[in-house]
């Protein structure tokens, strides 16, 4: 999702005259300081971030105080000091989940990084509890894969057993849905004839993949025109403003109307 992100913003600003320079922290909060320290010893005009945790960031609360212009990608904050461009993951997820549940599924989970290392993947854990509480279905504790994109069967297979294992999942993000599916089909599971799968940001690369993969899908192109527009408006000295954008399923092949005999745990 961020490199086809990174590409709409680079346009959008480019069209405005202005260049990106793109740093990374690995969804580290220990690196963000130094990477936002190493872009302002460069002399940007702004910043554009997306951090691990909006609500509680000492780098955003100096940016604040030094009155540095940043605007915030794909965070939702209740901060009025800060700029942010975001959908809804809230209810995206919940749009999700009721997806799956109109299609008969009653036994849904969630799976997403460790600890739900970002406050995006928590509000869509969120998101999934609303819409399983709303319709009176058992909202499961999150599955904790080992990293934030990659899917490991060893933490899945214990809850894969058993008259109350789950018929579909949603995932955190894209590239963990597809890691996840890999994964599944590696070791026997057929996706979706044995387990539904969906996931969230609705990257490109899911409907390049057997099966095309079922999302939540982020207007990406929508979202970096934004963020660039708010961004130069905050260099321009404009009061911080936060948008929030729709987003929508994408159908896929990687979900399927729930069938009981499709769903017999092997012994």
């Amino acid at each position: 999702m961020f490199a086809e992100q990174f590409q709409a913003m680079e346009r959008a600003a480019r069209a405005r005259g202005y260049n990106l320079l793109l740093a990374t922290t690995d969804y580290s909060a220990e690196r963000e300081s130094a990477v936002v320290e190493e872009l302002l010893r460069q002399r940007v005009d702004g910043l554009v971030l997306t951090v691990t945790d909006a609500e509680h960031n000492r780098v955003l609360e100096s940016l604040v105080s030094e009155d540095t212009p940043f605007v915030l990608a794909y965070h939702q904050t209740d901060n009025e000091d800060y700029s942010a461009v975001s959908v809804d993951n809230r209810a995206g997820m919940a749009l999700a989940t009721q997806y799956l549940i109109d299609a008969g599924h009653q036994r849904i989970a969630m799976v997403a990084g460790p600890v739900m290392q970002s406050d995006r993947a928590r509000l869509r854990y969120e998101g999934y509890r609303d819409a399983m509480n709303e319709r009176g279905l058992e909202a499961r504790p999150v599955i904790e894969m080992p990293a934030h994109t990659n899917a490991e069967f060893a933490a899945l297979e214990p809850l894969l057993r058993g008259p109350n294992a789950p018929s579909a999942l949603v995932c955190s993000n894209d590239l963990l849905a597809i890691s996840l599916i890999a994964e599944l089909r590696r070791h026997g599971w057929g996706v979706p004839e044995r387990l539904s799968v969906i996931g969230f940001d609705g990257i490109a690369l899911g409907t390049q993949m057997h099966p095309t993969l079922c999302s939540v899908v982020q207007p990406i192109a929508e979202l970096a025109h934004t963020v660039i527009e708010q961004l130069l408006a905050r260099i321009a000295g404009a009061a911080a403003a936060s948008h929030c954008l729709p987003c929508h399923i994408r159908p896929g092949e990687s979900t399927q109307p729930y069938q009981e005999m499709l769903h017999v745990q092997p012994q």
